[in-house]
Order: C-alpha cells, then structure tokens, then sequence
C-alpha cells in the first residue's frame, strides 16, 4: 500500500477485524454501534477502505477484509494486544484500563515509538532469564546488577543474539 492510512482507517479495521473473526462477515449496523458511530458515517468511511483495497464493500452487503486489509489490520491488532498484555500482565492494570489505554497509544504517539515498545513487551514476553520473572513480579530488579552490571548487558546481548537467530531460521 503507497499512502499510509489515518489512524480512523485503523479503528475501523481493527473492528471489522473482529466482527470477521467473530461472525464471519462485518454489517454496517455491528460497526456502528461497536465504533459509537452513525451507520452514515461508517459508511462513509467503509467507501474509503474499498477504494484504498482493504476491503470487499457494496451497499447494503457484508463487509470482509481483503487480504491486504487482513494484513493491516493484523497489524494493529498485534500492537492493540501487545501494549494491552504488557499493562495487564506486567503492571498489573485493569483489563478494561489497560484496553483503552493501548487503543489511546497506538493512535497517541508515533508508529516507531509503538512498534519499539511492542518490541520491547515481546522481549519481556519471550526472554528465557528475564522475561519471566518481569512478568510474574512487577519491578523485578536483577540482584547481580549491582555487583557486576556487565552480567546483565551480556544477557541482554545474549538473549537478543537468540532472538536473531530464531528470526534468521
């Protein structure tokens, strides 16, 4: 896709994105009311997304992702859920909170700061010395570091290697 989409396109493919997977198909009337929209706004904005590809769309039908739009909203979905796991399971927020929150992030602050931090909480995630106990203690504070910070700089490095490779594979 050459133009990049607002970050309104978003939201309407991170919904439609749900409907499709709880319902097989997207209706006006279902975004609407799940976007706290009017259908002539959403569809409006469904005529946008057809014209950009992203999804199959004629009045009065069913909407469903093209597999461009499967891609996109793939895509949001994946920094939505990432920033929200992060705030539940290692800080300890609200699910409901933390929701609102991620949706206020993704679109709030820049795509590359979005995508670090999901970088990040996927890090924390996957870590095989760290991950786990960040998220199973909130704080979690290696005892070494004071005593040989290099030690955590090469686990660090260590686990990052790791993650390369697997990625390479």
């Amino acid at each position: 896709m050459a133009e990049t989409i607002s970050t309104s396109m978003e939201d309407y493919l991170e919904t439609i994105f749900h409907l499709v997977r709880e319902h097989t198909v997207a209706r006006v009337k279902d975004i609407a009311d799940r976007l706290k929209v009017s259908r002539s706004s959403v569809t409006g904005m469904l005529r946008s997304l057809r014209d950009h590809r992203l999804i199959n769309y004629e009045p009065y039908s069913f909407v469903t992702l093209t597999p461009e739009g499967t891609e996109v909203a793939g895509r949001v979905v994946r920094r939505h859920e990432a920033l929200r796991d992060f705030m539940v399971d290692v800080l300890s927020i609200d699910a409901a909170e933390a929701d609102e929150a991620a949706c206020h992030m993704e679109h709030g602050i820049s795509k590359h700061i979005v995508d670090r931090f999901v970088e990040f909480a996927e890090f924390v995630e996957t870590c095989p010395r760290a991950g786990a106990q960040w998220v199973q203690g909130f704080g979690y504070r290696c005892m070494k570091a004071t005593q040989a910070p290099g030690d955590c700089e090469r686990c660090v490095e260590s686990c990052l290697d790791a993650i390369k490779s697997a990625d390479r594979s």
